[in-house]
């Protein structure tokens, strides 16, 4: 029966600690309470104590608070008092006493409500209300969704008004390790990873009362609220809202929480890290390998990159560098072969790598401009025409030679002739041609002598000859020579 009676008791004594983890009345001031003076501010919260007197309006309400008299202070100044740091896994519900008060009505400020995560910045208040409330105290509840090991902090900020007139007070405020009976509180809001350029997408999922008719925002450490894109009832008390970033870079990069509010009170989530991550870039071009006529062998040369990995796919794009055309292969080699090329042509070789996620492929990195060989000529040329012939000359003409005969943007066109004269004497000789000028007139030649013409095509890997042509010059009464075989 002890034991039994032993277990029951611990077991209320640890309901007790985690359902009222702290609360101040502030009877002794904000001292016993744990809580701090900020000391960057520009004055103090002042403590009023029901055990001693003060010059307070009668109408103020009895009983010890902290207050803050704008009379006192200049336009714009602020005093923030700090609760205890707060780490556990868990939905903290702050629960607080507040007035706003001047005889007149006139505004005397601002009570804002502020957590700073990791004694950060301080970024835009989750809560906050201005102007009259009253002479009685108000109830405000705020949500806080911490998550270990990072260390919260609710901050109660007072601003003064432009009429530094009248009185800001806070009271009795409880923290509670449990969901807000007025304010929706968040579940935890995970991080965010994209890649660069792309649009980054928040959801804020939350629960409470009439919670999807607060106002809702995304709250950036920096400060900046970005508004809610969409909200979507679940059930009858939870919803989910949608927070859209758009094109974000890596100057996006922050951490961000959720924030909803009402006249009621106030919940904000965890902050949760947008990661923006840069697609990969290759620092170096590719390496040449190899190369031949109609392909090329390169190294990727993509272990040192610009951007964030891991890599997934790793592509050569290529074209001719004086084409519009662009042809991308995928490569899980370090190593690949370029086929089908086309010979003695300029291309340009580029690796593109890709990371997970969309948007994830970088820009391609520098490039490698290389050249092909030349291939040998395809054919022989077409057999010789006759475009004139006299007793000394010839003239003669052939096809056009391009590229896709030559094989090759540098080549020479030979023509050799050869014929027998008297005492089978021969004469031979080549002669280099004009490629761009498909015509010729071969000279000193005997008359009435049969003469054995060719035409040679040569590019630097090759060469290819035409069949021989047989032509016999005009007689004009000089001796003639005799045709024989060619040697």
């Amino acid at each position: 029966y002890i034991g039994q009676m032993a277990t029951a008791l611990a077991f209320t004594l640890l309901t007790l600690k985690f359902s009222l983890l702290g609360g101040c009345t502030f009877d002794d001031g904000p001292g016993p309470c744990d809580y701090h003076q900020d000391l960057y501010d520009d004055f103090d919260w002042v403590h009023v104590s029901a055990q001693e007197p003060h010059y307070l309006p009668p109408e103020l309400p009895q009983g010890s608070y902290m207050i803050v008299i704008s009379s006192d202070h200049d336009p714009g100044e602020k005093t923030r008092l700090q609760l205890p740091a707060m780490k556990e896994n868990d939905t903290h519900c702050i629960d607080f006493s507040y007035l706003l008060y001047s005889k007149n009505g006139a505004n005397p400020g601002t009570l804002n409500i502020l957590v700073r995560v990791n004694k950060g910045p301080l970024a835009n208040p989750i809560w906050n209300i201005t102007g009259c409330t009253g002479k009685d105290w108000l109830r405000a509840e705020l949500a806080v969704s911490t998550f270990w090991p990072n260390e919260y902090q609710v901050i109660f900020e007072a601003e003064v008004s432009d009429g530094r007139n009248g009185y800001i007070a806070i009271d009795d405020i409880q923290v509670l390790s449990y969901p807000c009976d007025k304010s929706p509180h968040f579940l935890r809001l995970g991080d965010v990873e994209v890649n660069a350029g792309q649009n980054a997408t928040f959801q804020c999922i939350a629960t409470g009362r009439d919670a999807v008719n607060n106002k809702l925002w995304l709250q950036r450490r920096n400060g900046e609220d970005i508004p809610v894109a969409q909200t979507k009832n679940i059930n009858h008390r939870r919803f989910a809202a949608t927070f859209k970033l758009q094109e974000v870079t890596k100057t996006d990069q922050d951490l961000y929480r959720c924030v909803t509010q009402s006249e009621r009170g106030s919940g904000v989530s965890n902050f949760a890290q947008l990661i923006v991550r840069e697609p990969p870039r290759p620092i170096a071009p590719p390496q040449l390998l190899g190369v031949g006529p109609t392909y090329l062998l390169i190294q990727l040369n993509a272990n040192s990159i610009i951007g964030d990995g891991p890599i997934i796919l790793k592509e050569v794009e290529y074209r001719m560098t004086s084409g519009t055309w662009t042809e991308t292969h995928a490569v899980n080699a370090p190593t690949y072969k370029l086929w089908h090329l086309d010979p003695d042509t300029e291309y340009e070789i580029r690796v593109l790598l890709t990371r997970p996620g969309e948007g994830g492929t970088g820009q391609p990195g520098p490039p490698l401009i290389t050249r092909t060989k030349c291939a040998e000529p395809m054919r022989t040329p077409k057999t010789l025409k006759i475009a004139e012939i006299q007793a000394r000359h010839i003239a003669v003409d052939w096809e056009s030679l391009g590229y896709n005969i030559t094989r090759c943007h540098t080549f020479n066109v030979t023509i050799c002739y050869h014929y027998f004269c008297g005492h089978n004497e021969s004469k031979a000789d080549c002669l280099d041609m004009d490629p761009k000028a498909p015509q010729h007139v071969v000279d000193h030649l005997p008359p009435y002598t049969n003469v054995s013409l060719k035409m040679i095509l040569t590019n630097p890997e090759g060469r290819k000859e035409s069949e021989e042509t047989i032509i016999q010059t005009d007689e004009d009464g000089m001796p003639k020579c005799y045709y024989g075989n060619y040697v």
